[in-house]
C-alpha cells in the first residue's frame, strides 16, 4: 500500500496500501473468552473504504470476545506519532502498519515490537525480500507482515486519448512507450491535439515510477545514502523537470482535494499507476467508471508501495493482536481486499489462484488487472530501502511540486538535498 506514498499505497488501499491497526489498552487477558477491544491505525485515505469494514466484521463474528476499532490519520502524522509513543513507552495501538518506505527505520528497535517468528508465522509465502524488509539483519526478528505489494502499470482515460487521437487499445497504448523517453514524448504529442487537458497529474508520480524499476535509489545496498551522487536519481528528476517544463504536468499535489477533482474531471490523461491506485481512482471518481484502461508501464516493470502489519510490544493485548494480524495478512483476506479495492496481495500463491489471475477490471475497461500486475512484478528490482526512504520520496515529490508552480529546478533540487541530508542527520 503507498504511497502517500503510498504510494502506495498504502494496505495503502494501499494498503492493509494496505490496512493499519491500533490498539486501546487493557491488560493482556488471561481469559481468552474475555472482552477486547483491538484498534487499529490506519493512514490515508486509502483505507477508508466500508468495504473494509466488512473484513472487521467477520473476525468479530468468529471472536464473540473480540472489538476491532480503526482510527485513521495522514500518512506523515501516522507514522511520527508511531515513533513518537514508541519512543515514549506508551499510547501505541494493539496494531500499527508501517509503509514499505518506512519500515527500515524502525528495524532497529526489534524490542519495541512482537517478533512474529515466535508467533507461528510462516514467512515462505512471502518473497525472501519482502519479508527480509521487516526483518532484522540475523533474520532473528520479524516485525510487520507484509500486506499488499505495488507493482506498476500506467492508468490512461480511454476517452482523452480518442480525443487527442492516439489509440485506446491497450497494447498499442503500452507500445507507445517502451522507454519513459517515450512517454514523454508521447505527452507532448498529446498536448498538441488535447491542449486544455494535461499528460500527467503530478511530477511526482512520474519521478516515482521512474525509480520503481530501479534497485538502488537512496541509499545503497549497506545502508549508506547515496541519493545525491546516485545518477539513476538525478537522470529522473531531470526527465521529470523536463515533462514539466513542457507543460505536461497538471500539478496536483497527491491525496489533495484538487488531486481528487482533478480524476473527478479529467484534468488528466495518465497517471503512474501501482495496483492499490485502483482502488483510490474508483473511490474517488466512480463517474469515470468505463473510461479507464490500464497499460504497461515505460520500461515494463517495476513497485511502488506496500506496507507491513506490526504489533508493538507496549500493548496490553499482544497475543490477541498478533492473531488478528495474522488474519489481516492471510492469504484468503488479501483476495478479499484485492477484490474490494485492488490492493495486490504479496502473499505469492495467490498470484496464480484463479481469482487474482483470471481477475479483471470493468471499472477499468475489464483490463486483466491480475495479470498485468504480477507481469509487472516479475521482472522488478528487489529495492533497497533505508530509514528515510518514505521522507525522501515525500521530499522529492514537494520539491517538484514546487517546480510546477514556478521554482527554478536546480534550487529546488538543492533544497531538497539540505532536506533529506537533513532528515537523515547529515545535514
Amino acid at each position: 500500500m503507498r504511497t502517500s506514498r503510498r504510494p502506495g499505497s498504502a494496505l495503502a488501499l494501499a494498503a492493509v496500501s494496505a490496512i493499519v491497526l491500533t490498539a486501546c489498552g487493557g491488560e493482556e487477558a488471561a481469559d481468552p473468552n474475555a472482552e477486547i477491544t483491538l484498534t487499529i491505525n490506519v493512514y490515508g485515505d486509502n483505507f477508508s473504504l466500508p468495504d473494509n469494514r466488512s473484513l472487521y466484521d467477520a473476525y468479530e463474528a468468529a471472536h464473540d470476545n473480540v472489538t476491532i476499532v480503526e482510527n485513521r490519520s495522514d500518512f506523515g502524522t501516522h507514522h511520527q506519532n508511531l515513533q513518537a509513543r514508541l519512543t515514549a513507552g506508551s499510547g501505541t495501538a494493539d496494531l500499527e502498519v508501517i509503509e514499505v518506505g518506512q519500515v527500515s527505520g524502525y528495524i532497529g528497535q526489534p524490542d519495541k515490537f512482537v517478533n512474529f517468528n515466535d508467533h507461528g508465522v510462516d514467512s515462505s509465502q512471502w518473497t525472501e525480500s519482502t519479508v527480509a524488509r521487516a526483518s532484522t539483519p540475523d533474520g532473528g526478528t520479524l516485525i510487520g507482515l507484509p500486506t499488499d505489494i505495488g507493482g506498476l502499470a500506467m492508468c490512461y482515460r480511454t476517452d482523452l486519448f480518442a480525443a487527442a487521437g492516439l489509440p485506446t487499445d491497450r497494447e498499442q497504448v503500452s507500445a507507445l512507450w517502451p522507454t519513459w523517453e517515450d512517454y514523454v514524448a508521447t505527452g507532448d504529442r498529446f498536448l498538441a491535439n488535447s491542449p486544455k487537458v494535461k499528460w500527467f497529474d503530478a511530477g511526482g508520480h512520474v519521478f516515482t515510477g521512474v525509480l520503481g524499476n530501479e534497485a538502488q535509489t537512496y541509499y545503497d545496498a549497506e545502508g549508506t545514502l547515496i541519493v545525491e551522487k546516485n545518477p539513476v536519481v538525478r537522470d529522473a528528476w531531470d526527465l521529470t523537470v523536463d515533462a514539466i517544463e513542457k507543460g505536461q504536468s497538471a500539478a496536483l499535489a497527491e491525496f489533495s482535494p484538487e488531486w481528487n477533482t482533478g480524476f473527478q474531471q479529467g484534468q488528466f490523461a495518465t497517471i503512474t499507476c501501482p495496483a492499490w491506485m485502483m482502488g483510490y481512482i474508483q473511490a474517488n471518481a466512480a463517474d469515470t467508471s468505463g473510461k479507464w484502461d490500464i497499460a504497461t508501464i515505460p520500461g515494463g516493470s517495476g513497485n511502488w508501495g506496500g506496507s507491513y502489519v506490526t504489533v508493538p510490544a507496549q500493548g496490553a493485548n499482544t497475543d490477541a493482536a498478533a492473531e488478528l494480524a495474522k488474519w489481516l495478512t492471510s492469504p484468503e483476506q488479501n483476495i478479499e481486499l484485492y477484490k474490494m479495492i485492488g490492493n495486490f496481495p504479496s502473499q505469492t500463491s495467490t498470484w496464480t489462484d484463479p481469482e487474482i489471475a483470471d481477475y479483471t477490471s470493468e471499472f477499468f475497461s475489464g483490463a486483466p488487472a491480475g495479470t498485468i500486475f504480477p507481469a509487472s512484478l516479475e521482472n522488478a528490482p528487489v529495492q533497497v530501502y533505508g530509514p528515510q526512504s518514505g521522507v525522501i520520496g515525500n521530499t522529492f515529490a514537494g520539491a517538484l511540486n514546487s517546480v510546477e508552480q514556478g521554482t527554478d529546478p536546480d534550487q529546488a533540487w538543492e533544497s531538497a538535498m539540505k532536506d533529506i541530508q537533513a532528515a537523515a542527520g547529515e545535514g
